[in-house]
């Protein structure tokens, strides 16, 4: 292999990643760590095409990114006609078996769920150029981190910079203590871009109301935060959660997967403070949805959902799918239990903001953005 995945932390996320040189398995290999799952519901498919996902370790009941996608993947079933099937991971070594036993069952087109399937999706398509591939939140780069592309791969992509500005902007009108907090699982673009989103969004409102918001964890021009070095164990993600909330903090975003479950933990522990989720909405996938103000959303179901329709629809490109506040591809989340104590000036403010953004006028940069 190339590279380790600890690489990529010094690509932007457009960068389209690694060269591999693996071949297509001569007979069906033995999925480790997981059991191979036919989802379709028994009917007719009115199609040829077969999508099928691949998870990372979080499985497919991660309550984050990798449920996301396999509820697109649910819905284009339902509504496409096609056959889908999925496998689920539990370590980084069954991407690459887990995806060459998608293909010897017929996959028409596999998708990777989050960037630590990079190398394995990408020795896959250029192993396999007769079946299209996808992969969520990575590119793909040749050995000296040069972006390239694939005929036969797609990069899902999103600009969540824009959403979490939004996010940022709401987490610090409400914060009680002028203090709130953010951490990453991993330094890597797709988890740094909604870092720079937040903390713009803080300095935004400051701007705005002459306030002095303090922001935890991130320091967008350096580049350099808090991370909790994984993105499954949530003792982490709690523990790093008790320190903020002991240096004055009273809203965290966790942008960890999992790991920000250990947030909710701390927090509900605490009896007091809350937090901005990100991927999903919060307050539907995790069981601290009284604790979330709102999600900053990656519409990774919409994603995937759409780029299996270019398969049904002959489509296929292998150009990048980048989600925006423009086309829906990211957001905020309502407000749910906080209906009603977000202050209706900030609501007011944050809907200008997302229409400056989508109109251009306002634009959210970011070197981590795709």
């Amino acid at each position: 292999m190339k590279k380790s995945i600890y690489g990529f932390a010094t690509l932007a996320v457009a960068a389209l990643a690694l060269t591999a040189c693996g071949q297509a398995p001569e007979e069906e290999p033995e999925p480790t760590g997981a059991e191979t799952t036919t989802t379709d519901d028994g009917g007719e498919a009115t199609s040829d095409v077969v999508a099928c996902l691949v998870s990372d370790a979080g499985g497919f009941d991660d309550q984050s990114f990798n449920q996301a996608g396999y509820e697109g993947l649910q819905r284009a079933e339902a509504e496409l006609g096609i056959t889908i099937n999925s496998i689920e991971s539990a370590t980084d070594a069954d991407f690459g078996p887990n995806i060459d036993a998608m293909i010897q069952e017929g996959c028409t087109y596999v998708i990777g769920a989050g960037f630590l399937l990079e190398n394995a999706i990408q020795a896959a398509a250029e192993a396999n150029p007769d079946v299209n591939f996808g992969l969520v939140d990575s590119g793909f780069s040749d050995d000296d981190f040069n972006p390239i592309e694939l005929d036969n791969a797609k990069p899902l992509l999103f600009n969540t910079a824009e959403a979490a500005f939004l996010g940022g902007y709401v987490a610090a009108a409400m914060s009680e203590t002028g203090t709130i907090a953010t951490y990453g699982g991993m330094a890597i673009p797709s988890v740094q871009v909604f870092m720079d989103g937040y903390y713009d969004g803080v300095a935004q409102y400051n701007e705005d109301t002459g306030s002095d918001v303090t922001l935890l964890g991130w320091d967008k021009e350096a580049q350099q935060g808090d991370f909790t070095g994984d993105f499954d164990n949530q003792s982490n993600g709690q523990n790093l959660t008790q320190t903020f909330l002991s240096q004055g903090a009273d809203i965290i975003l966790p942008v960890a997967g999992p790991v920000g479950l250990g947030t909710g933990a701390a927090l509900e522990a605490n009896g007091s403070g809350a937090m901005v989720w990100v991927d999903s909405d919060g307050y539907l996938t995790t069981d601290y949805g009284s604790l979330i103000i709102t999600s900053v959303m990656k519409e990774i179901g919409a994603a995937v959902f759409d780029s299996i329709e270019e398969q049904v629809n002959g489509s296929f490109s292998n150009e990048p799918y980048i989600g925006t506040l423009e086309n829906g591809g990211v957001g905020l989340s309502e407000f749910h239990d906080f209906e009603g104590e977000v202050p209706q000036e900030v609501v007011d403010r944050v809907e200008e903001l997302k229409q400056q953004i989508i109109s251009g006028e306002l634009v959210i940069e970011s070197p981590n953005s795709p």
